[in-house]
């Protein structure tokens, strides 16, 4: 290996400390504070010492020839200047100059004097871009001019002159190649921390929309219990457990007349804004369609006409919507694609409601749904849920399915919509453990208390 190779390899090991060291610096408070335009003194001060004994390094790590060093020295107050501006790069520069200076050795004025330059032109350039850092290209031509301006003072002010010329054609390929690419690394690191400082950012703001979008979804569906206060025929429960900030699922309940309560739970099919808007406009248009003239088929395929007719984003709906009649406990529902209730019955058998063949909201217009029927007796609950109770996942990737959901039901069966509701949900946590959630899980139970609440009420 001849001498310029040697050298050459030696002080790209240095560049590769060097690197290592200043990734690092990247991570800390000061250098972000930089990055953010805070040019306090004290930030000043930081950059200027460290990037002053990255100088020093370059020096000492260096390869020493005729009582000077082929070196990386100028590397480090350019860095400062470029990323800090003049007086960090100034600051830098003299300490990195100032130990060479102590040196001696053929090249010492002129090795000095590029030293100090190096940093003061960094900075400049920082001054002259508003603090735009240069791209990589740039950043080696800087490199490159500085390191020929440094060949050139090392022989104007060597002396012996002579002494200084060889030293300088020693020095010159592994010092222009080694800054070069120590410079382009570096640049390299900053800007890709300048970009996963705009990711970040960008993430962060996204999760900002995304958690007041789920404000305002939580908004959309009721949350006040109980629901009916003034009706004591009718204990209702929901809740709503998102698995992102914002999802499909849904559920809503008024009053359709004097005698009546009609019910709707949901879920779109997807996840995030998209479902969210979706599941907006769906709970609006039941809510615009919901007549007391109308039952629950008609109500279902107005919405499903209206989405199947509008529905550019190819989004569907599952929906399970009910008309409870609270004189006689009679409840006539549609089903459209949704997961089948169960019919929790305190003295009776908990099952599901029968299949009705309904085709989800929004895939293709004028479908005929079918009207179910189910008379509550007193005491009797109907539990409504969307397929993340069903579908909710263990560690081992095995569903919750329909059968512990049974389970769950009987177990609870003499309890309240609430306690039905909340136990329900516990057991879906306690199944899936540690897994996360996949999907949004929405439960809705309404027990029919009959006239006899009213006859025994306060």
């Amino acid at each position: 290996m001849d001498s310029t190779t040697s050298s050459l390899v030696a002080l790209l090991q240095s560049v590769c400390v060097v690197m290592v060291l200043a990734y690092g610096l990247t991570r800390t408070r000061v250098f972000a504070e930089i990055l953010d335009g805070k040019r306090t003194p004290k930030n000043l001060a930081v950059m200027a010492v460290v990037f002053g004994l990255f100088s020093i390094y370059g020096t000492l790590s260096g390869v020493s020839i005729l009582g000077s060093y082929i070196n990386i020295r100028d590397l480090g107050p350019a860095l400062a200047g470029l990323l800090a501006g003049p007086l960090a790069g100034l600051g830098a520069g003299l300490l990195g100059g100032a130990h060479r200076f102590t040196l001696g050795g053929p090249t010492c004025y002129g090795c000095t004097l590029s030293t100090i330059l190096a940093g003061l032109v960094g900075g400049l350039v920082y001054r002259f871009r508003g603090g735009q850092l240069l791209t990589t290209t740039q950043a080696v031509a800087l490199a490159l001019g500085i390191e020929a301006f440094h060949m050139v003072a090392g022989v104007v002010f060597g002396t012996p002159v002579a002494t200084a010329l060889v030293v300088v054609r020693s020095a010159a390929v592994p010092m222009l190649v080694a800054n070069a690419l120590g410079m382009a690394v570096f640049v390299g690191i900053v800007r890709n921390v300048v970009e996963e400082r705009r990711t970040r950012a960008a993430k962060e703001a996204i999760e900002g929309e995304l958690r007041v979008a789920r404000d305002i979804q939580m908004g959309i569906v009721p949350r006040m219990f109980p629901a009916f206060p003034d009706r004591p025929e009718v204990e209702l429960y929901a809740m709503l457990d998102s698995a992102k900030e914002v999802g499909g699922d849904f559920y809503d309940y008024y009053a359709l007349d004097e005698n009546r309560i009609f019910l709707v739970i949901g879920d779109v099919a997807g996840k995030g804004v998209p479902a969210s808007l979706f599941m907006a406009v769906t709970m609006t248009l039941f809510k615009a369609y919901t007549r007391p003239e109308r039952g629950p088929v008609e109500i279902a395929a107005r919405v499903n006409d209206k989405l199947a007719h509008d529905n550019e984003s190819g989004l569907f709906v599952t929906a399970f919507c009910a008309i409870l009649d609270l004189r006689t406990g009679r409840l006539d529902y549609a089903n459209a694609g949704h997961n089948l209730p169960v019919a929790v019955r305190p003295g009776g058998t908990t099952a599901f409601l029968p299949p009705s063949g309904g085709l989800v909201l929004g895939a293709m217009p004028d479908f005929p749904y079918k009207v179910g029927t189910l008379t509550l007796a007193v005491g009797d609950t109907l539990l409504a849920y969307t397929d993340g109770v069903t579908e909710a996942m263990n560690d081992k990737n095995a569903l919750f399915g329909n059968e512990r959901l049974l389970e769950a039901c009987r177990a609870d069966r003499h309890r309240g919509p609430k306690e039905l509701v909340e136990g329900i949900f516990q057991a879906v946590q306690a199944y899936a453990g540690d897994a996360p959630q996949s999907d949004d899980i929405t439960i809705l139970a309404v027990r029919y208390q009959g006239r006899n609440a009213i006859d025994h009420g306060p």
